[in-house]
């Protein structure tokens, strides 16, 4: 059984870049999206309208519990904004960068104590978190897909504590046209982050293996 056919709502924390093209992704492969951002159901109207009739809009909340799984994609600083309780036992597909210039010096990340996908593992510590298109530009997330089996098809980074959630973000990847690299545990996603030499850069499987083990914390 596909991933969409098994689970087909999906809830969408935060209405920004990435969040405003994932919907768009999701819609496009036959998924109903929920999407929610922190100033309210009726600012998202225009998006919502574009998105067509499998979206619709709604508070954090609403969509946490209409979810059968998540995508988490807002500033870190509003991590704890974020409802937990209606996200228990769910998978919780974790976008997150850390931005010291927006979200604030935070000490456990610079010390390299932490990473920002344990960091929303903590606070949704009833849900299931796997780190997913963290590290591609949002206007590229809808283009730079092809068919499995393409030369040099590129590829994105998957990481969990938890082998089942790697192994859906990895269909999930297939689906919008990308190879998966796993780095698993969540402990390792460092590797990933901002201004590591995986981040951000268009790389198939083998490149981007190379950038991640070149990765220095």
């Amino acid at each position: 059984m596909s991933l969409s056919a098994r689970m087909t709502t999906v809830g969408i924390i935060g209405a920004g870049n990435i969040g405003g093209t994932l919907a768009q992704g999701l819609v496009d492969r036959g998924y109903d999206v929920v999407i929610a951002n922190s100033r309210g159901p009726e600012t998202l109207s225009d998006l919502v309208a574009k998105l067509g009739s499998h979206a619709r809009a709604a508070t954090a909340q609403e969509a946490a519990e209409a979810a059968e799984w998540a995508i988490v994609t807002v500033p870190l600083k509003a991590l704890e904004d974020v409802p937990v309780d209606a996200l228990a036992g769910k998978i919780v597909v974790d976008t997150n960068n850390y931005y010291w210039e927006r979200d604030g010096r935070i000490a456990e990340l610079e010390e390299g104590r932490t990473t920002t996908a344990e960091m929303v593992q903590r606070h949704l510590a009833q849900s299931t978190v796997v780190k997913g298109f963290n590290h591609i530009a949002a206007d590229t997330i809808l283009t730079d897909g092809t068919p499995a089996g393409t030369p040099g098809r590129r590829a994105l980074v998957a990481s969990s504590n938890d082998a089942d959630a790697a192994a859906f973000m990895t269909e999930l990847y297939d689906q919008f046209g990308f190879d998966t690299v796993d780095v698993s545990p969540l402990s390792e996603s460092w590797r990933v982050e901002r201004d590591r030499p995986a981040y951000g850069v268009p790389q198939n499987a083998e490149e981007l293996k190379a950038n991640l083990a070149r990765a220095e914390r």
